[in-house]
């Protein structure tokens, strides 16, 4: 029996937002797979939680790994809330580190605009934290922390958390301790070595680029990101931040073009890789989107569920139904932070594709305990009826 896959190409059309600017939520189709999270590294484990740290408006610390070796780079400090993510600046490289609570940059993943996507796929915040908006804080007079996370995002490592609920706006500091554990070999990185060769005047380019951007002065972030990689030609970073700012002025094709040159320039950079998948998106291609996942994937396949999660679903559309059962077990895998329910509708579907209709039955029943009443759970429970009915009289045809 072949079915239809179960989720349609989403809507294209949309881009993603500007840097400056924090998206907004919304509901996607039915039609479409899951929502997507920002393509951020995924932390990989809650293995402890730190005590509660009250009354401080930033947090000192230090990022240590559990076999006291090194860490491979900078890392970034997050904060994690309700499957959100904000950027809050880098650790040295030696994993101290000095964030703000009060003043974070937009949060990654809300709703971008991808077209059938809830949220969207953004590429590695830039190295000064972000845009220092005041979302997080309500303001001036208190902070509004409950359920959120400090988390350190290092590539190739789980994190542990520390749990901010009950933070207070005061001026008290406190100290904390991040462990980090190694859970395999990454090729990627989330910072270019080929900024360690730009010239001054190139980087002071890049760092007005970032602050336009921040203000939405697109055309003089343009001008100045021009010029950092006249000056340095191998500037990654400066060609990645002058993607997002094409991106963000709705000019895919330059944005493509800036992005595959920070990739020509370090291939290792992360950045725009992830963003080379976001744009992907519009291209409406299946085989498009499957070569951009695989790429990210090919650089790190622990720290993106997301990634393995579109890759799944560019197998099942594609109907390579071996592939796309794979891919979907990776993203389930990969998704410690449950983002992607709908991964096992999309397990299920290639499941049943391949006459598994035990195991798809399984995945359905998985999908509908954490979406018992989603926006397709009659399309899903209608599926569940015939994988049923097809375990009981397997030789009976399809209805």
């Amino acid at each position: 029996m072949v079915l239809s896959p179960c989720v349609g190409h989403p809507s294209f059309g949309a881009q993603p937002p500007p840097p400056s600017q924090e998206p907004t939520e919304e509901s996607s189709p039915t039609t479409s797979p899951e929502s997507l999270s920002p393509l951020e590294r995924s932390p990989s484990s809650h293995e402890k939680r730190q005590p509660i740290l009250r009354g401080v408006t930033w947090v000192a610390g230090r990022i240590l790994t559990v076999d006291g070796s090194p860490l491979p780079e900078p890392a970034l400090i997050e904060i994690h809330c309700s499957g959100k993510v904000r950027p809050s600046g880098y650790s040295d490289k030696n994993g101290y580190f000095n964030v703000s609570l009060s003043r974070q940059a937009s949060m990654i993943g809300a709703d971008a605009s991808m077209g059938g996507f809830d949220e969207g796929v953004v590429g590695h915040p830039s190295a000064s934290g972000g845009s220092g908006d005041d979302s997080l804080s309500g303001g001036q007079t208190g902070l509004d922390l409950a359920g959120c996370e400090l988390r350190a995002n290092v590539p190739g490592y789980r994190s542990e958390s520390v749990d901010l609920t009950g933070t207070k706006n005061t001026q008290n500091g406190d100290t904390v301790l991040i462990v980090v554990r190694r859970i395999g070999r990454i090729d990627g990185l989330t910072k270019s070595f080929t900024s360690l060769s730009a010239p001054k005047d190139a980087r002071k380019a890049l760092e007005k680029a970032i602050t336009g951007n921040r203000r939405g002065r697109f055309d003089e972030a343009r001008a100045n990101l021009s010029k950092a990689v006249e000056i340095h030609p191998q500037y990654a970073e400066a060609w990645y931040e002058l993607g997002r700012t094409y991106s963000a002025m709705k000019l895919p094709d330059e944005a493509g073009e800036a992005f595959n040159k920070a990739v020509a320039a370090d291939v290792r950079f992360m950045p725009p890789h992830l963003a080379l998948l976001e744009l992907s998106l519009l291209s409406k291609d299946w085989e498009v989107i499957l070569s951009a996942s695989e790429q990210v994937l090919k650089l790190d396949g622990f720290s993106y569920p997301q990634a393995w999660y579109l890759n799944s679903v560019a197998h099942l559309q594609l109907r390579h139904y071996d592939d796309a059962e794979s891919s979907a077990k990776e993203t389930i895998k990969a998704d410690l932070d449950k983002r992607f329910p709908k991964v096992r509708h999309v397990l299920a579907v290639a499941q049943a594709n391949k006459d598994d209709f035990a195991n798809a039955a399984n995945s359905l029943r998985a999908y509908l305990a954490v979406r018992p009443n989603g926006a397709d759970s009659v399309l899903v429970k209608q599926q569940l009826a015939e994988f049923e009915e097809r375990v009981r009289q397997p030789d009976q045809p399809p209805k």
